[in-house]
C-alpha cells in the first residue's frame, strides 16, 4: 500500500490490487490556500453526502464504491480516527476532465451573459436575471491540469478529443445526475445551482462515477428558503470562511497562523445543516 495522492482534502492510498482507499480530511482551502485549522467532521460530512449521492444515482451509473464498512479495509484504517470519512473504492481510468453542470445563470457564465457572449459554446435566447434557472441545465468540462488551474473548455472540444459517443455519454449521464439529484435536494430545501463531476472506465471501458459527488466543495449550494433571483445567494460552503480571509487582508496569503473558533464553528454547522437536510430522505 503506497499514499499516492495527498490533495487539498482527500488522501488517497493505493493497495496495488485494483483498489484504492479515500480518507477524507477536515482540512479546507480558500483562495488556492490550504488553511491551517481544521474544520470540525468537515470530512465526515463530505464523506456521507457523496456516499448518500452514490447510492441515489446507481441506477443512472456505476460508481466506484466496494465499501465505507472499515471492516473490509487494511488493519491500518480500522482505528477511531477514520470512522465515517474513508472508503474502498475500485482504482479507475480516469478521465481527463472535470465534468461542470451548470443549472442557473450565475458566475463566469452570467459574465459573459451580461457581455452578449456565449459561453463555452452555448448561446441564450431568452432574457436572464442573475442566478435565474435556465431553461435546462448545460454541460461543461474542464481540463484537469497536474500543474496551476483547470481550463473551461466547450462539450466539442472534449467530444473531439474523447470520442463523439464516449464524450457525449459523459455529458448525457452528468445532467442526468444532476436532474435527479437536483430534485431530491430541492424537495428538502437545497438548491444545487451548479457541480462539477468526475468519471473514470473500468476493466471493462465502461463509465463509472468518481471522486467526490454533490459536496458543498464541489457545487454551488443555496437555500432555497433565501433564494432570489437577481442576487447573489449565499453558498452552503466556506462563506463565513472566505469573508474572514478578505476582511482581514488574508486572502491568498501563505502564512495564516489560525482561523478564529467562531469562525470554525460556523462553518463546521454549516456543512452539518447541508448533509442533514439532504440525507433525511
Amino acid at each position: 500500500m503506497k499514499k499516492i495522492i495527498s490533495g487539498k482534502v482527500r488522501e488517497v492510498y493505493d493497495l496495488e490490487d485494483g483498489r484504492m482507499v479515500i480518507v477524507t480530511t477536515d482540512r479546507i482551502s480558500a483562495f488556492d490556500v490550504i488553511l491551517p485549522t481544521m474544520i470540525t467532521d468537515k470530512g465526515k460530512v463530505l464523506n456521507a453526502l457523496s456516499n448518500f449521492w452514490f447510492g441515489l444515482t446507481k441506477d443512472i451509473v456505476k460508481n466506484h464504491m466496494i465499501s465505507s464498512d472499515l471492516k473490509d479495509m487494511p488493519v491500518e484504517f480500522q482505528k477511531p480516527e477514520f470512522e465515517g470519512r474513508t472508503i474502498l473504492v475500485k482504482k479507475l481510468k480516469m478521465i481527463p476532465y472535470e465534468v461542470i453542470v451548470r443549472g442557473y445563470m450565475f458566475g463566469s457564465m452570467y459574465e459573459a451573459y451580461k457581455k452578449g457572449e456565449p459561453f463555452l459554446g452555448h448561446s441564450f435566447d431568452r432574457e436572464y436575471q442573475q442566478a435565474e434557472k435556465l431553461e435546462k441545465p448545460i454541460c461543461t468540462p474542464s481540463t484537469k491540469a497536474k500543474e496551476g488551474h483547470d481550463i473551461n473548455v466547450t462539450l466539442d472540444y472534449m467530444k473531439n478529443d474523447l470520442g463523439a459517443e464516449l464524450g457525449q455519454k459523459i455529458a448525457d449521464t452528468a445532467i442526468a445526475i444532476y436532474n435527479k439529484c437536483y430534485e431530491h435536494a430541492y424537495k428538502n430545501g437545497i438548491i444545487i445551482a451548479d457541480t462539477k463531476f468526475e468519471f473514470g472506465l473500468d476493466e471493462n471501458g465502461e463509465l463509472v462515477l468518481a471522486d467526490e459527488v454533490l459536496t458543498p466543495d464541489s457545487s454551488r449550494f443555496w437555500n432555497l428558503a433565501e433564494y432570489k433571483v437577481g442576487t447573489s445567494p449565499a453558498s452552503y460552503d466556506k462563506q463565513f470562511v472566505r469573508d474572514w480571509l478578505k476582511d482581514n487582508n488574508l486572502a491568498g496569503d501563505p502564512n495564516i497562523k489560525s482561523i478564529p473558533d467562531d469562525i470554525v464553528a460556523k462553518t463546521s454547522s454549516l456543512y452539518r445543516e447541508c448533509e442533514e437536510k439532504i440525507c433525511r430522505g
